[in-house]
């Protein structure tokens, strides 16, 4: 039965989620942000570390008994998506939005540390994560260089997403891959613009990048392993200013998700060698270039899964954990942290998808019923992982 200070804690945590659903900040420059969340910690009685990593913020709370150190993570950055929705707690920065949830993942965090501080029965530390710029891929990385987890010296590292289309009341953890490497790129084809109606006195790289469009899925059918998953889209095309002229160059952009870094990086040396050589064979150039604010496959410790799949269960039942569910080709920055430290990331169902609820939709919102079970889910898993060991 849940009691008066439950209740409390679900308006508190309401309140603090709504707070930083309309007041959103881009990655790396989550100042308000990192600073009320620090303000509440210090109410707590800890002693948050900030400008970790740019924006990051740390707090350690130790148990009343010695024992091992985890670490528990949540993001803070927004999206520059124009909010659609009309309540009373929508943005009130124009173009800026958290479509990903990360306000209810860190006001989740908030609420696990204040029971956490509250009752210390446990052996240990728990060091408390809130990290900037998930979004654009090199937040976990940004921390992790500042000294992250030699200042915090967790042995292992948990993190936490709520899950459009997953029913409320259930979890998810994969024991292995649980989501997608991601490598965002851009080529450039560059020929010589012309007269539309002689097209014969240029190089037209707009006919070169659309058969490159095209012959880049070749890639998947023919040199990835059918037993592989990976995923090549060509998301941007940008060429042209008017109707008869051939310009000059032609832009393209997109990404590429794989699960097995192998696979990944066969498909990045046969797209260099494509782009080169079928630019070369219709008379243009063309240059391929993958940016650095991609991010590795995230996979989950088997081990530390089963750490998950227990203190989720402790709080939804068995029966509300899956655990057969597929990875998801979307990409995540905390798997820089699972390349450093053993860990799990896991996923808490926030409800239907339908009817604008998916995330990055302008139209998002994250469910606040599913916090107090997200708030308890972090309780349990400390509790699990820092029992005190009898003597």
């Amino acid at each position: 039965m849940a009691t008066e200070t439950d209740f409390a804690l679900q308006e508190q945590m309401i309140g603090w989620r709504r707070w930083l659903h309309q007041h959103p900040e881009a990655g790396f420059a989550e100042r308000k942000t990192s600073a009320f969340i620090a303000e509440i910690l210090r109410s707590f009685d800890l002693q948050p570390h900030i400008g970790i990593g740019g924006t990051g913020v740390v707090a350690t709370i130790e148990g009343e008994r010695p024992g091992i150190e985890i670490a528990l993570r949540a993001d803070m950055d927004a999206l520059p998506i124009q909010e659609e929705n009309t309540f009373a707690h929508r943005s009130v920065h124009d173009g800026w939005m958290h479509a990903c949830g990360h306000d209810g993942h860190s006001a989740m965090l908030l609420g696990a540390a204040r029971q956490l501080a509250a009752d210390r029965s446990f052996a240990g530390k728990v060091h408390l994560v809130f990290q900037p710029a998930e979004e654009i891929g090199t937040g976990a990385k940004a921390m992790m260089t500042a000294g992250l987890f030699e200042k915090f010296r967790a042995e292992c590292v948990y993190g936490l997403h709520n899950w459009p289309g997953l029913a409320t009341g259930r979890f998810v953890v994969h024991h292995g891959a649980a989501m997608a490497g991601a490598r965002p790129f851009e080529m450039v084809v560059s020929g010589c613009g012309c007269h539309a109606a002689m097209p014969h006195q240029g190089a037209d790289p707009l006919l070169a990048a659309a058969h490159l469009v095209t012959a880049l899925q070749s890639i998947v059918s023919r040199n990835i392993d059918p037993a592989d998953a990976l995923v090549l889209s060509v998301t941007q095309f940008h060429a042209g200013d008017t109707h008869n002229i051939v310009p000059d160059t032609a832009r393209l952009g997109g990404t590429m998700r794989y699960f097995r870094r192998e696979a990944g990086e066969i498909a990045s040396r046969r797209m260099t060698e494509m782009v080169e050589q079928l630019a070369a064979g219709m008379g243009v150039r063309a240059s391929l270039k993958f940016f650095e604010f991609g991010s590795p496959p995230l996979i989950n410790s088997a081990v530390h899964a089963d750490h998950c799949v227990a203190a989720a269960s402790a709080v939804a039942g068995r029966e509300n954990v899956g655990t057969g569910v597929a990875p998801s080709m979307t990409g995540e920055d905390f798997a820089f942290m699972l390349e450093r430290k053993p860990g799990a990331y896991i996923w808490i169902g926030n409800g239907s998808a339908e009817g604008g609820c998916s995330l990055h939709n302008p139209r998002y919102d994250f469910n606040d019923e599913i916090m107090p079970l997200g708030v308890a889910y972090w309780v349990a898993l400390v509790r699990q992982r820092l029992q005190p060991v009898e003597r």
